[in-house]
């Protein structure tokens, strides 16, 4: 937000030590740097009670590295974290002393319980309405906890994170597979998940969903809100932690430090997917950083939509003029209120208004290409309360604005995210925005005084007779095209 220094947060994980700055604390914050160091600081500590001295080493250089960044980047407030390795080592608090040193914060050291509870808190903030179970897999442990909307319940946590499983097995998948057998029998948080969804955060398991994304060939290459089936995730971890990690296809889009932990990571999900059964597997890309400036937020602002928000922040950034992005939400929802064959829901109703918000992000491009530019920034924009057929949606509504209905040779893949019922909305949507901005010139004040009205027969425009100069060919063409996509008679009255 304009004014406010950025504010930071490092993670000090089993695995990797991560940086991550954002804009400011908001809703829907947007990361301006991210970057993290596999330092392995969870290896061998089950076995040897320690963190190894070059892990540890590994750390101190981020540290140091990121402690620069955040000066460099003018930082207002840096939060530090840190989880299972840090808290089960016997030079743990050495460790952390020395690492809070280099940073020049305090350290808080998360209880398994608490790590579960910033995780849930990461997926209500990015997921919309969110209603199953959260699981978060680190190298030393896994959390996992019931969410219901912004609700949390009781989290735990088991010691069974990729790098423990590998010491504790002593790199035996058979051994894996029976301690994580064990491990959940005592989490009765499981028994919640059946036939919900289970919220799959950590990087060894976005590793995985990227491995199955491109195994796929799916069109869109966003991890967050990526959905697989319950039955496919069974037979996809099988494959992958029965083969050779550098046997796969497709690895190269696994980082190499990664996949060492994708057998132990398919191993954890395979068995929670057969024992808690829940309907699918949706990735969150946002997690216990993102759960730590949600709970900092007032309860007012945890019950703003975050892709609302991101789309006014998009609006007010590369749009003509905001103000047009709002009054075209109005105008829309006017036009779609007033027909029974457009009725939306609430969940139809946000995703048209966000795309009112993005219709206008690309006219600095070269007109012949601001369909596609909407396309790509839209689809892969990091947007966050959407999944991927919403994502598809957006992209498609402002592309059709730009490109008329005709033209889909951007866009064939993206239309395999969408159902037909989303795709005639879009259109339907891309239409009316073609009508809206032949009239209005992307400006602001003219909407509100020419209404769009379909009742059971016709598609009227109402046009007061100090704009009428404004009517012509153009408009009539569009609004013609809009009203056969409805099966309505087009008329513009004049008042």
């Amino acid at each position: 937000m304009a004014g406010e220094a950025p504010v930071a947060v490092i993670d000090i994980g089993s695995n990797s030590v991560r940086l991550v700055v954002y804009e400011a604390v908001t809703r829907a914050p947007v990361p301006l740097f991210n970057e993290k160091a596999l330092c392995g600081l969870g290896r061998d500590v089950l076995s040897t009670g320690r963190l190894a001295e070059d892990a540890v080493q590994r750390a101190f250089s981020a540290l140091r590295r990121f402690r620069g960044l955040c000066d460099a980047m003018g930082v207002g407030k840096l939060y530090a974290l840190a989880t299972a390795a840090a808290r089960d080592a016997q030079n743990g608090p050495a460790f952390i002393a020395e690492c809070e040193a280099i940073c020049g914060v305090s350290i808080e050291i998360l209880s398994g319980r608490r790590e579960a509870e910033l995780a849930a808190y990461g997926v209500i903030s990015g997921i919309h309405d969110p209603d199953g179970v959260a699981g978060d897999l680190g190298g030393g442990s896994l959390e996992l906890v019931d969410i219901k909307r912004e609700v949390v319940g009781n989290g735990i946590t088991l010691p069974i994170g990729g790098l423990a499983l590998q010491d504790r097995s002593s790199k035996s998948l058979n051994k894996a597979e029976k301690i994580v057998r064990d491990a959940m029998r005592d989490a009765p948080v499981l028994s919640e998940v059946a036939g919900r969804t289970f919220y799959a955060v950590g990087g060894t398991w976005r590793a995985l969903a990227r491995l199955h994304m491109f195994q796929r060939g799916y069109p869109l290459h966003v991890m967050h809100g990526y959905r697989l089936p319950a039955k496919e995730v069974l037979d996809f971890t099988r494959i992958v932690h029965r083969a050779e990690p550098e046997a796969l296809a497709h690895i190269e889009a696994v980082s190499s430090a990664r996949r060492p932990l994708l057998a132990y990571g398919a191993v954890v999900l395979e068995n929670l997917v057969r024992t808690g059964r829940p309907a699918d597997v949706v990735i969150s890309a946002l997690g216990v950083r993102e759960g730590l400036l949600y709970a900092l937020l007032d309860a007012e602002t945890r019950r703003h939509d975050p892709l609302l928000i991101e789309a006014q922040d998009f609006n007010i950034l590369r749009s003509r003029s905001p103000q047009h992005g709002e009054e075209l939400a109005t105008w829309t929802g006017n036009f779609f209120a007033s027909s029974p064959v457009l009725e939306e829901s609430t969940e139809e109703r946000r995703l048209r208004e966000a795309a009112c918000l993005l219709s206008d992000i690309a006219w600095r491009a070269h007109p012949d290409y601001r369909g596609e530019q909407s396309l790509n920034v839209i689809a892969h924009a990091a947007l966050v309360g959407i999944d991927h057929p919403g994502r598809a949606f957006l992209a498609l509504s402002v592309y059709y604005r730009h490109m008329g209905l005709g033209e889909d040779e951007y866009a064939p893949r993206l239309l395999e995210l969408v159902t037909s019922g989303m795709l005639d909305r879009a259109r339907i949507l891309g239409a009316a925005m073609r009508v809206a901005y032949v009239m209005s010139a992307a400006m602001p004040g003219i909407l509100p005084r020419v209404p769009l009205i379909a009742d059971e027969t016709h598609l009227k425009l109402t046009v007061p007779s100090d704009l009428a100069s404004l009517v012509n060919d153009r408009v009539q063409n569009r609004l013609k095209q809009l009203a056969r996509l409805i099966g309505r008679e087009p008329s513009i009255v004049m008042s």
